[in-house]
């Protein structure tokens, strides 16, 4: 199983009940074979431009473990959601999450080593 990103901006009229939106999203996920590490709702936030005449949108990102095949199945499924107005589903480089772990704890040392 590989680690992705998916990053789903749901229609900003759903806002109210939004759990029914992001089941259907959870759903797809794990009929396609993946499960979901992390879910983490930003809220509603103004799109940079119009979508299908909407200004805003609720934006909800999920780091996801899937299946060599799952991607293509998702992103076909998520295409003709209504409740979705645009996903990003990336693939993690796990190289560059890598290095940025280290920084941070290099930068944190750097830190510690000065309060002393």
């Amino acid at each position: 199983m590989k680690e992705y990103e998916l990053t789903v901006l749901i229609h900003p009229d759903l806002e109210a009940d939004l759990e029914m939106p992001l089941k259907k999203v959870r759903d797809i996920i794990t009929n396609a074979g993946g499960s979901i590490v992390r879910e983490d709702n930003w809220g509603k936030k103004k799109l940079a431009y119009p979508i299908n005449r909407e200004e805003f949108a609720v934006y909800v990102y999920m780091d996801v473990e899937l299946p060599a095949d799952a991607p293509l199945k998702i992103s076909n499924t998520l295409n003709i959601t209504e409740e979705v107005i645009r996903y990003l589903l990336v693939k993690v480089d796990v190289k560059a999450r890598a290095l940025v772990e280290q920084s941070k704890k290099d930068e944190a040392s750097r830190a510690t080593k000065e309060e002393e």
